[in-house]
């Protein structure tokens, strides 16, 4: 004999307790069966269904509400303390609340807590303030995009063990989902946004109708009126160049660029995750860390890729070139041999001493000019977070003069930065340290010239290294003579001239040849 089993959560009785879905279920059999019919089908007794025929409301619909188990500790403070300090200060958190009430009245404890957080919402609801309504958009095709910065230095990333502060410059088509990033060495400014900017649209092949930005108040921060002002009108033309109408949130209201700032999360937990599956965070260069997060992002897109595909041939076609990523600053070489620029020192050869030049500021070097001659690339430098100011220095450009003037490497105010690898600090620390200062000024001033004569940097420090693990000062002499040119690997030249009767004969021979 077979048993059929009623549904779950239903149970065969009497029938004096029955549930909202045994009863849907009899008035749906009744339509076609008898009662007892429809309450055998729907598992419960029959004198159950001639009472249902009586009063065909729900189970749920016949419950009333169940009373309170135990007194309401908050019966006579609610509404005489807590709704007056709902009203006066809107905005204060529950918790704020709980403690004041156990500061007044000490015997309520401290049970009461999820008692009044549960209250003071209910009250809320009823009688608080109106909220501000997210309003979802719908994207149109080839119509807006968005740029934006996020903060990378959670992730711990380090180039060559030196960690690196950076951030991302993250762009983003609304329809598609299309994504570029780019690592930006410095803060929020308009160099980064129109460098990461345009690397976006032409890598795309295309540009929306409209790009979108938040406030750029982290561009402009620390600016007069006059650059502010003019901040303003470079970005307006560099949208205009790319046939783009600009357009911004407001302030504060990161849900107004929603589009770009949830990709921000998604993206950095997915270089986040990267990194654990790579075993380390640290990169030999910043090329190769740029090449990893162009490799992250690509993978991104090639999920969208058909969107991406539709979409871009919607897109405004790309002007014939780009136009201007950076910030062009007339500066003057001093007498120390540089110039200063943002807080920042930086050496240039001795010979500009005097000159105007024509730096064009990026966010990760400068170049340099003179009239329109290009001359000299450096990599730029940042001032400390304290506003302290910084250096950049390469001894190359100060060593001939420093040669005259060995003592004054002693207390070189950019002594630390003069130095090209940390085996020579270490090296001009342990000659301090065993030599008189005169001394070790000298030998130091003449190893770095030995680098850079004889370009053996590199090979030099493992040198030096190699004295300091053994424990003894470089020998100068011995250096040279180790990186000096070997007579053995110079080809000896043996040159033959031609006798002069050979060029008579070829002479000749043209003669000849033009009289025929």
């Amino acid at each position: 004999m077979q048993v059929v089993l009623p549904p779950r959560g239903i149970t065969r009785g009497p029938g004096r307790h029955i549930n909202d879905h045994q009863m849907r279920l009899y008035m749906k059999y009744r339509q076609t069966d008898s009662s007892p019919v429809a309450a055998a089908k729907a598992s419960f007794s029959p004198s159950t269904a001639y009472r249902i025929e009586k009063d065909p409301r729900l189970p749920s619909q016949k419950m009333g509400g169940r009373g309170r188990r135990r007194p309401d500790p908050l019966a006579d403070v609610f509404e005489t303390e807590v709704v007056p300090m709902l009203k006066a200060a809107p905005g204060v958190r529950p918790v704020a609340i709980f403690e004041e009430m156990l500061r007044r009245h000490p015997e309520l404890g401290a049970g009461i807590r999820r008692t009044l957080e549960r209250r003071i919402r209910a009250w809320r609801a009823i009688h608080g303030e109106e909220k501000e309504v997210i309003f979802r958009q719908t994207h149109e095709v080839g119509h807006v995009g968005l740029s934006d910065f996020t903060d990378m230095g959670e992730l711990g990333v380090t180039i060559a063990g030196v960690p690196l502060d950076h951030r991302l410059y993250h762009f983003r088509l609304a329809y598609c989902g299309f994504e570029h990033a780019h690592v930006v060495l410095g803060g929020e400014s308009f160099v980064a946004l129109a460098e990461g900017l345009q690397n976006a649209l032409w890598s795309l092949g295309g540009a929306p109708r409209e790009h979108r930005t938040d406030s750029l108040s982290a561009a402009f921060c620390n600016l007069d009126r006059n650059a502010r002002d003019d901040l303003t009108r470079r970005y307006e033309d560099l949208c205009a160049h790319y046939g783009m109408r600009p357009s911004r949130n407001n302030r504060g209201i990161a849900h107004e660029n929603g589009a770009i700032e949830s990709s921000h999360g998604h993206l950095k937990r997915t270089i986040a995750d990267a990194l654990l599956l790579r075993g380390t965070a640290d990169f030999d260069d910043l090329a190769a860390y740029r090449g990893f997060i162009d490799e992250i992002v690509s993978r991104r897109n090639a999920r969208n890729a058909k969107r991406i595909d539709h979409e871009r041939a919607t897109l405004q076609a790309l002007p014939d070139r780009r136009t201007s990523d950076y910030e062009e600053v007339i500066v003057r070489v001093t007498s120390s041999g540089g110039f200063t620029l943002r807080k920042v020192f930086y050496t240039v050869p001795s010979r500009l001493i005097g000159h105007q030049l024509r730096v064009r500021l990026y966010d990760d070097r400068l170049d340099v000019f003179v009239s329109g001659t290009h001359l000299v690339t450096l990599p730029r430098g940042r001032p400390h977070p304290n506003g302290k100011h910084d250096q950049v220095v390469d001894y190359r450009h100060v060593i001939h003069s420093l040669r005259r003037k060995p003592m004054a490497l002693l207390n070189l105010v950019y002594r630390d930065r003069l130095f090209p690898r940390e085996t020579y600090r270490r090296t001009f620390d342990s000659l301090r340290e065993r030599l008189p200062d005169k001394k070790a000024c000298r030998l130091m001033v003449d190893l770095l010239a030995l680098a850079h004569e004889r370009g053996c940097e590199a090979d030099l420090a493992d040198q030096l290294a190699a004295d300091l693990d053994a424990g003894r000062l470089p020998d100068l002499n011995r250096l040279r003579a180790h990186f000096a040119p070997d007579p053995a690997h110079v080809p000896n030249v043996v040159v033959q001239l031609a006798p002069l009767a050979a060029y008579e004969c070829l002479i000749g021979a043209g003669q000849i040849g033009d009289a025929a």
